[in-house]
Order: structure tokens, then sequence, then C-alpha cells
């Protein structure tokens, strides 16, 4: 019986996925940057409405989520932080409640001729669609969507409530994930699609974002000698925090799930500007830092080590020991989550249900690993002691040019997902 519904329902996938990939097509164009999520977001309601979801739609509030472990400061204003979650109600109740979660925000394009296409009008080529966010992660919302489409072409639904999350700000802060749990949505398990080529993660680092602030003395550049460069002093600064990098990345700091990895911690200067003219010392500079943290490491002991490497080294410049940086954060305050450490029995059936699920779907066995990169899961397994199980199809160049996901990979995650959902939450009729 379990096999018969494992066939159908990959039956169903298959028989419905020229519709994905149209979905995703659709999907993948608009352009869901940070604060234009709108469009995306209401192309999400009217699909989730059609199959009969239960609507929920708001604009993130910042009172409610600001005090919530988890929350990271922003900049720029919430009016059109948007998320939108469809929720499956079981008639009985007699399965395990599941999130679906996915963000439609996507990163910017970047110069639009180092692209192949226009990145907001996707295209399939070789068993690939290209486009901006269609890797990251929106063939991800499509495979969560679809699966529960193939439980309701059996003539199926989940014995559990589901709730299908359509969120903002992952590639920021992650609050689109927290408002949902501010909003009260919790489950038994979740499920996020985030693309790493069909392996279950087991840990993933944190991410701190911030800013230097760095000021200067202008002069004509004739004179520059009598000034100092704000955009010159910032060099060493990026050097000792490299230093830092180095060291945090050492043998004797890496927990056990990232003992393999020579250098899992990455410091990016993602931003530099400064200066007001090319023949003036610049009176000012600002750079954007992104650095990894490893699952278990203190946020604040991290942050007050970055603020003492920069404040020890600024003053070694004779004008800004006088004048030192301002350090501020803007962004991702994300603690690292390693799955690997939940030894709950609630997490163990969860993964043995998606074992099972992605054999039944490709043949394989589940491969694990331990990322270098963050997302939204730790919101669900640190704050609400949940599983957050995130796996999801391959793509390649994501916040590079030429993005592009497997639709091969996207279909197999697809059934593993309508597997996975069958035997976490049971089924009953629809």
């Amino acid at each position: 019986m379990k096999e018969d519904l494992n066939k159908r329902l990959c039956d169903a996938v298959d028989a419905h996925f020229d519709r994905q990939v149209e979905f995703l097509s659709a999907l993948t164009a608009h352009p869901s940057t940070r604060g234009a999520e709108q469009s995306a977001q209401a192309f999400m309601v009217e699909e989730l409405a059609a199959r009969g979801y239960e609507i929920d739609r708001w604009q993130i509030d910042l009172a409610e989520i600001s005090h919530l472990p988890g929350f990271s400061p922003c900049q720029g204003p919430y009016e059109d932080a948007v998320n939108v979650v469809g929720t499956h109600r079981s008639r009985t109740g007699q399965g395990r409640s599941l999130i679906l979660n996915g963000h439609i925000d996507v990163v910017p394009a970047g110069p639009l001729d180092m692209w192949d296409s226009p990145p907001f009008e996707p295209r399939v080529e070789g068993g690939w669609l290209y486009g901006r966010g269609g890797g990251d992660m929106k063939a991800g919302l499509a495979s969560n969507l679809f699966a529960l489409d193939a439980l309701a072409a059996c003539g199926l639904a989940p014995a559990a409530d589901v709730h299908v999350q359509s969120v903002v700000e992952e590639e920021c802060t992650g609050n689109g994930a927290l408002a949902c749990l501010a909003r009260g949505y919790t489950a038994d398990a979740a499920l996020i699609p985030e693309p790493f080529s069909e392996h279950l993660v087991t840990a993933q680092l944190g991410v701190i974002w911030f800013q230097v602030h760095l000021k200067g003395m202008p002069t004509h550049v004739a004179y520059a000698g009598t000034g100092s460069n704000a955009i010159e002093a910032a060099f060493p600064l990026i050097a000792a925090l490299h230093d830092m990098e180095h060291r945090w990345n050492a043998a004797e700091n890496r927990p056990d799930d990232y003992a393999h990895f020579d250098h899992a911690l990455n410091l990016n200067i993602g931003k530099i500007v400064g200066g007001d003219w090319t023949s003036s010392v610049p009176a000012w500079c600002v750079f954007d830092v992104r650095m990894g943290i490893f699952p278990g490491q203190s946020i604040d002991a991290a942050k007050a080590e970055i603020e003492q490497v920069i404040l020890d080294t600024a003053r070694q410049n004779a004008f800004l020991r006088n004048s030192l940086p301002e350090i501020v954060y803007h962004g991702f305050h994300a603690e690292g989550y390693a799955l690997s450490q939940d030894s709950s029995a609630n997490a163990a059936s969860a993964i043995a249900a998606l074992d099972r699920a992605h054999q039944g779907a490709t043949g394989t066995a589940l491969e694990r690993e331990a990322i270098t990169a963050t997302t939204d899961a730790r919101f669900f397994g640190l704050y609400a002691d949940m599983p957050a199980l995130v796996y999801g199809p391959r793509a390649e160049a994501i916040h590079g040019f030429n993005e592009r996901v497997d639709l091969e990979s996207m279909r197999r995650v697809t059934k593993a997902t309508a597997l996975f959902i069958a035997a976490w939450c049971g089924t009953e009729e629809a």
C-alpha cells in the first residue's frame, strides 16, 4: 500500500511538472529584491488561494519582533515588508503538523551586461532554468506547493495542519521568518528547500553584518600630507579583520561539524564608499562587512572581539586615535544552527522520514552536508523547538551571474517532499 502511494505521488508530480516549470518561470519573472517583493507575494497569494488554502498576508511590525531572540537590526522602512502564509487545515488532525518555508526575496542582479540573458526574463535551456532567484529559492517555493498538489491529485490531503510560508528578509535579516513565529506559526517540524543539491543540511553558520564609519581630514590633494585619508585608513582595519578571521578558523576553534573545513568562516568586504571629490583628500569612508560564526559561538562575544580589533587598529593611526571609528550593526545577527546537535526523538523521526522519502524518490541514500551559509532554519531549531530540515534542489551561481536551477533536481525534490509530507503528516481524503 505504501509503495503504491509513493508511486502515485511521484506519477502525480510528473504529470504536473510542465505546469510547475511554468509556475517557477512566472514567479522568477517578478524582480523581488528587498523592498520590491509585493508583486511576487501577490502572485503567491493568488496561487495559494486558488488551491483553497487559508490566506494570511500581513505587513511585518518591528515592534512585535524587535524584542525576540533572533531579531536582526535593520535599516530602512518596513512598510513594504509583507509575509504570506497559506494554511491547509486538516479535518482529522491525526498526523504531525508541518511548516513548508521558503523566502521570496532575492539578491540584486548586479550589472545587467554581465548576464547572458536578462535576469528577470527566465529562460529554460538544457534542463536548467536561468534567472535571478530561480535557484535561491523560488524553485523551493515551487517544490513545496507542487508537492501538496501531488497529494491533491491523488485525492488526498495531509492529516495535519500544514503552513506554506513565503517570507521576506531572508537574505539580510531573517526577520520575515521571525515574524511568522511571533504570529503563532509553529509545527512539529519545518522543511526549507534551500538549494543545496538534494543534501540534508546538518549544520549552518551564523552571520553578523556591520558597517565601519571612518572620518578623515579633508584638504586639497596638493597638500595631501596635511590631511588624513579616510578611505586609505580603512585598509589596515580590513587587514586586521582578516587576521581575526584566520584566528577564528583555527582548528582548535572548529566545532565537530566543521572539523574538516580549513576555512569555513568567511569575512567579506561587501561594499565600500567614501569621499566627495577626486582632488580632495576624503573626509569620510564607510565599508560593509559580513562575518561568519560557528554554531554555538556567541554573537555578543564575536561582536566584542570585532570591535576590539577595529578600535585597537584605529588607535595606531594618528588621526583615528582621536576620532575613533563608529561600528553600526545593520542586518544579520544570526546564530549558527546544527540539526546534528538536536538529539530529540522528534528530530530523529523527521530525519528518518526524509531519509526514506529521498530514497523513495531518487533511489539513492540521502547525503548530509554542513554548509558555510546561513538559512532561516535557525528560527525553528533554536527558538521554536522544532527540527528544521534544509533540503532542496541543485542550483548554480546563486548570488552570481547566470543563476540557474536544475529542473530535474527540482522534480526529484518535489517528489521527495510529497513522500515526506505523506509520511510525516499522514493522509486523509481531500
